[in-house]
């Protein structure tokens, strides 16, 4: 017997080509006393033929209902990300669950994997990973089967459930707000690449633009920081542009310094967006006008699609994906075009 071509080894199959329960095979593979030597033999050489290699998250899980949860998070004090974290921490506290939190330099299939290893120590029920970059996301082809696992800020319709605020809607709340005052077209300052995120709110923003039959200027690059904002203020300038969507808030910041001291008015001249809604966003100069991303409610259908995967077991349907809706807070950051 070979196993399925694409497919993982699981236990069953161990099982059944030794001709034992798969409760057997556990008991061999923790290394129970009470097995008989030619069983013992007979499930050993299974496992060699087969290849087998057991899943040391769900051993961890056998047997036992804990109530802690696994975060796979990487290193980075960005806003999103860090609000994402607290909002799925409040949601477990409030549901009885603590949560153990495994931070990675960098989210690659090695990482996730250590992390894994890491998190199966600690018995964890499930295990939640903030994947928003593109890498990352490519990782969670990492987890194994059978383990209970949600992806936050990845892209809905991967292998795993995803729930993700809906960027794309957000960036488009905020190109038709800057429509509706009168602006011809948007410019747009974007964020790194390799975010899905700043991918979603770019393609959000030209579709945006497209489907009024409006202009779609270029995209002036960015890399979330307040630095690029301030430099693209010299390239929106001298484009003569009068509204600008930022792909976060701390690019807003930028550019509303560096308008500034080229003597730019902001909303007269120019309005700004952001996307975000950094708590220190109403008290920008002007207060600026954003995007807000409810990670409260990322946090509470995070933890309720990872409770629900953890009581269906293996049992659980396709995994299906859930976006939250953006909200556009409106400030002093924009008016109609000069």
């Amino acid at each position: 017997m070979v196993s399925t071509p694409g497919r993982a080894v699981v236990i069953h199959d161990v099982a059944r080509l030794a001709g034992v329960s798969h409760q057997t095979v556990s008991r061999v593979l923790n290394e129970h006393p009470h097995v008989r030597a030619e069983t013992r033999e007979r499930v050993l050489r299974a496992v060699e033929q087969l290849n087998y290699r057991p899943n040391p998250l769900a051993r961890g899980l056998a047997g036992r209902r804990p109530r802690t949860l696994g975060v796979v998070s990487f290193d980075t004090l960005l806003y999103g990300p860090a609000a994402t974290l607290l909002g799925i921490e409040r949601a477990a506290r409030a549901a009885g669950y603590g949560v153990n939190i495994v931070t990675l330099e960098q989210l690659d299939h090695a990482g996730v994997v250590t992390a894994l290893d890491v998190l199966a120590e600690q018995s964890v029920a499930g295990v939640v990973v903030i994947a928003p970059q593109v890498a990352a996301a490519a990782a969670l082809h990492s987890l194994p089967r059978g383990v209970p696992a949600v992806a936050v800020e990845s892209a809905v319709g991967s292998e795993i459930q995803a729930i993700s605020v809906d960027q794309v809607a957000g960036a488009r709340l905020a190109v038709r707000h800057l429509l509706d005052l009168g602006h011809e077209t948007v410019w747009h300052v974007g964020g790194p690449g390799d975010w899905l995120e700043a991918r979603d709110r770019a393609d959000g923003w030209r579709s945006a633009l497209e489907e009024a039959g409006r202009p779609v200027p270029p995209v002036v690059a960015g890399d979330w920081s307040a630095r690029s904002g301030y430099r693209a203020a010299r390239l929106v300038d001298g484009t003569g542009a009068t509204a600008v969507f930022c792909a976060n808030d701390q690019t807003a910041l930028g550019l509303l310094r560096g308008l500034h001291e080229r003597g730019v008015r902001v909303p007269e001249d120019v309005s700004v967006v952001g996307f975000d809604d950094i708590p220190e966003a109403e008290y920008m100069f002007p207060p600026l006008t954003t995007v807000r991303q409810d990670f409260d409610e990322v946090g509470r259908r995070c933890l309720a699609a990872l409770l629900d995967l953890i009581e269906a077991g293996p049992t659980a349907g396709p995994a299906v994906g859930s976006r939250v809706a953006p909200i556009l807070v409106t400030r002093r950051s924009t008016a109609g075009p000069p």
